[in-house]
């Protein structure tokens, strides 16, 4: 929408709101203010090598072992390259090579998934990628440098603080007091703060929808013990409840309402 020129077709718009259903007790709803999620690249990677036959590899450049120590070598950069005060993620999602166990392929394929919330650490994240795909590659003695693609995806969301203290009022009021927490920044992403124009402020907050019979059969003793162990977004067992759709609806209507009969 932000591509195709909604922001010169239609007026700009005073607020931004958006929600997200996550997994937790049915009937909560987390407001936080200023950083909620955090920034998200993905890095596209060919490793090249020299294919051959399986029974002769002295023959060949084996991009399936050099990607494996890539991927081997990655999981160091958040654990060594990171300071412990900050927050990042380095995921391997894919690793595509060959198509036979005899043939030794002419090049391995990686796709990577970064997420910070900091543009400090974002660089630091994306140097230890080159420089580790690259160094790899030379000690393998690859015929050709590595391809290395950067995929931008999203920007960190940071809620406007003073909004999101007045929706999240809002919400208690209709909700009530124990129905509204902070849940703190979280690593995953989203492009909802795209739709808000610059200087336009937002605000973004989840909806909990785990059924409370499955909430209770959930291992752990706290509210906090149970999350961890529950299915979560994009898992084939999350199901949320159909109970939270009129609530749901609620807290939008009810923000809208908010602002404009201010």
């Amino acid at each position: 929408m932000a591509a195709d020129g909604v922001h010169a077709r239609f007026p700009y718009p005073d607020v931004v709101f958006g929600q997200h259903v996550v997994p937790g007790r049915t009937g909560c709803y987390s407001h936080t203010p200023g950083l909620i999620m955090s920034a998200s690249d993905g890095v596209e990677v060919v490793v090249p090598g020299v294919g051959g036959h399986g029974s002769r590899p002295e023959s060949t450049v084996d991009p399936v072992v050099t990607a494996a120590h890539i991927v081997t070598r990655l999981q160091t950069v958040v654990s060594r390259e990171v300071a412990a005060k900050d927050s990042a993620v380095l995921t391997v999602g894919q690793f595509h090579a060959g198509t036979k166990s005899n043939i030794i392929p002419a090049e391995a394929r990686l796709a990577l998934n970064l997420r910070s919330q900091d543009d400090r650490v974002r660089e630091r994240i994306l140097t230890a990628v080159r420089r580790i795909v690259e160094g790899e590659c030379m000690a393998a003695g690859c015929p050709v440098p590595p391809d290395i693609t950067v995929v931008p995806g999203y920007p960190n969301t940071v809620n406007d603080a003073a909004l999101d203290r007045e929706i999240a009022a809002v919400h208690r009021e209709l909700f009530g007091a124990d129905a509204v927490f902070d849940f703190g920044p979280e690593m995953g992403s989203e492009d909802f703060s795209l739709l808000a124009p610059p200087g336009v402020p937002y605000d973004y907050w989840y909806v909990t929808s785990t059924p409370h019979e499955v909430w209770e059969t959930v291992p752990g003793e706290t509210d906090a013990e149970r999350f961890g162990n529950v299915p979560d977004n994009h898992s084939p067992f999350f199901a949320p409840d159909l109970s939270v759709l009129a609530p749901g609806v609620r807290t939008l209507v009810s923000a809208a309402l908010s602002r404009l009969t201010a």
